[in-house]
């Protein structure tokens, strides 16, 4: 497969150095005009005209309603293969859909010279040479993003009738064979889920790198807010009032100023993450995982299971209902693309072929082409940094469930077990920091704040001496042989007390070293709770011991309220799904960058303490 240099822009950087300096003249001024031709539906404008027009390509825009019945307009920026426009030739389309397309800058300003489409998807453009391969692609603004109108709706029925409506749209146009396939990252990956949500026959495929699961779950855990409670809204509502550019169609311009005269829809939109209580329908209709259950779109998924962004929770039950072909790439990552390099020069995923296996998977579903490489269905990469195949995920080869017996603890936010540090030689920290919030799906923080130095292990001491503070640990047994922790860990307890509980795990060393490889929260009342960890695929190498931490809330991950109650638990268990890595047959991939600088942050001193539950050992006696 060929490859282009990744484009650099040039002509706008030299149109905005001469029109700083007041000598556009002659020869230039000329060429800023090509530069800077605007597409409309029948006005077709090539790179030659318009350098923001990937080359190989020929750019029109156009509008449609989207599929409610509510008037929103839709705005569509279409990429067709130059060589094949010109001969009328049907293609099949690469659809994407999403709140990061609009002409000036995907979340803020770029400083363009001039309007055009979006470069969002320029990587995927070269490293696949889409238009030498023959294929259209075509950027929809959701409600309320670039030329769209109407009211943000963050995953809801609004959107989803977006999604459902451009799917509809792309299948039907002259231009199109009628087979559409979905790709995008974080929020347009969402919306690749909602396409496979609606089963709609001309959706044959979709592509999804790092998308949330289940939309509560990115703002909500269990009624515990995130630090982005209010933050992400604001984000969206930030993106959604950007100025578009000024030499924009008047009708795209029009349509960008929808909020100036709807303030409504920005008040709206900050309410709804304001809902706290999982059940309400404003989440239940945003709950993608349930609403995949028999779907049948052949979906291809990436996801990190370290990442601090979109992370791995309801992946598992997505992807249980879902009965259509499975295809991924699942690792030791943060938020990336599958072709993503570090400033280094290193993968980020640490596999080769992004861009070779994705126009494969689109080639097979939407061309029916059949693979000349017999790729895995599933790529995992483990704690280890070592690559896997697998026909599916997860691999369980037994599940267990462990008892933890009782403990106590005080709901105070980490406050006593920071002040036990003092004693121990380590300086008191002060109040736990949060993140500030202010984040959209593309930009949270890669990292959660460390927990402060010595905190675990002051702990554990204390707990060893008969206190009761912000949390307790119970250990394994150190395990015989290698075994994997995959799938989805899940804590269940009996508590006396109201306030909050926060399960982790960690994987501890024969030297005292630990990772922190897993945690959930909740609110919790006195009775009976079950709570899913986030997904994950740590192994655990022998001689190692599983440490389980209940206790407080003491991180800056969430904002949650202590209650100062002490809690009294009883009756935990731990249930996993447990994988041999004895068994494994091994593919091509290299060690993630990130799993090193997450295992640098999360890395703490927790002796194993006394032993109360075995892990059973798995894979070949």
């Amino acid at each position: 497969m060929k490859r282009r240099r990744a484009t650099t822009w040039a002509a706008s950087s030299l149109v905005a150095a001469l029109a700083l300096t007041g000598t556009l003249t002659g020869p230039v001024a000329a060429a800023q005009d090509r530069a800077g031709e605007v597409a409309t539906a029948t006005d077709p404008v090539t790179h030659a005209e318009n350098d923001r027009v990937p080359e190989g390509s020929v750019w029109t825009q156009s509008y449609f309603p989207s599929s409610d019945n509510s008037g929103t307009e839709l705005h569509a920026d279409v990429l067709l293969p130059e060589a094949l426009a010109k001969k009328k030739k049907r293609v099949p389309v690469i659809l994407s859909v999403g709140p990061y397309f609009g002409h000036s800058g995907q979340t803020g300003p770029e400083n363009w010279t001039h309007t055009g489409p979006s470069n969002r998807f320029q990587d995927f453009i070269e490293g696949t040479d889409l238009f030498d391969e023959g294929y259209a692609f075509v950027m929809v603004d959701l409600r309320g993003f670039g030329g769209s109108t109407g009211c943000l709706d963050w995953g809801g029925p609004g959107e989803q009738a977006d999604v459902k409506a451009a799917i509809d749209w792309a299948a039907k146009q002259p231009w199109s064979t009628g087979a559409v396939g979905m790709y995008g990252k974080s929020y347009d990956a969402v919306t690749g889920l909602i396409g496979n949500n609606l089963d709609q026959r001309a959706l044959k495929a979709v592509v999804a790198q790092e998308p949330v699961w289940d939309m509560y779950q990115y703002i909500y855990s269990n009624g515990v807010p995130r630090p982005n409670v209010t933050g992400t809204a604001n984000a969206y509502n930030s993106i959604a009032t950007v100025d578009q550019m000024a030499d924009d169609d008047p009708r795209y311009l029009a349509n960008s100023r929808w909020e100036e005269t709807h303030p409504e829809c920005l008040t709206e939109n900050s309410a709804g993450y304001r809902i706290a209580d999982q059940r309400d329908k404003h989440w239940t209709s945003r709950d993608l995982a349930r609403m995949a259950k028999g779907t049948d779109t052949p979906l291809f998924v990436t996801q990190g299971f370290i990442e601090n962004n979109t992370k791995p929770e309801e992946m598992q039950e997505y992807l249980a209902n879902h009965k259509g072909p499975g295809r991924g790439w699942l690792g030791q990552w943060d938020h990336v693309r599958g072709g993503d390099h570090t400033s280094d020069g290193r993968l980020a995923m640490g596999r080769e072929g992004w861009y070779e296996e994705t126009l494969s998977f689109y080639d097979q579903y939407l061309k029916g082409v059949e693979p000349k490489v017999d790729y895995p269905a599933y790529s995992v990469q483990d704690s280890t940094g070592t690559w896997r195949a697998q026909k599916t995920w997860p691999v369980v080869e037994r599940s267990a469930t462990l008892p933890l017996g009782d403990g106590s603890y005080v709901d105070d936010g980490g406050a006593s077990a920071r002040v036990g540090l003092a004693p121990s030689g380590e300086a008191t920290p002060g109040p736990r920091k949060q993140p500030s919030g202010e984040w959209d799906m593309e930009n949270a923080p890669a990292l959660d704040p460390a927990a402060p130095k010595g905190l675990a292990k002051g702990q554990a001491k204390r707990q060893t001496a008969g206190e009761i503070t912000s949390s307790f640990f119970v250990w394994s047994k150190p395990v015989k042989r290698a075994v994997r922790v995959t799938g989805t860990p899940q804590v269940s307890l009996t508590a006396k007390g109201t306030g909050n509980v926060m399960a982790k795990l960690y994987d501890v060393a024969p030297d005292g070293t630990a990772v922190m490889f897993d945690e959930q929260v909740s609110l919790l009342d006195s009775g009976k709770l079950t709570v899913d960890l986030k997904s994950t695929d740590w192994t655990l190498a022998a001689g190692h011991v599983l440490a389980v931490e209940i206790g407080s809330i003491q991180t800056g991950s969430w904002r949650d309220t202590p209650s100062g109650e002490t809690i009294k638990v009883k009756n935990a268990r731990l249930q996993l799904a447990l994988d041999a890595p004895a068994d494994d047959r091994p593919t091509a991939g290299a060690r993630s960058p990130f799993l090193d600088t997450y295992l640098r942050q999360y890395t703490v001193e927790l002796p194993p303490g006394p032993a109360s539950f075995t892990i059973p050992s798995v894979g070949r006696h």
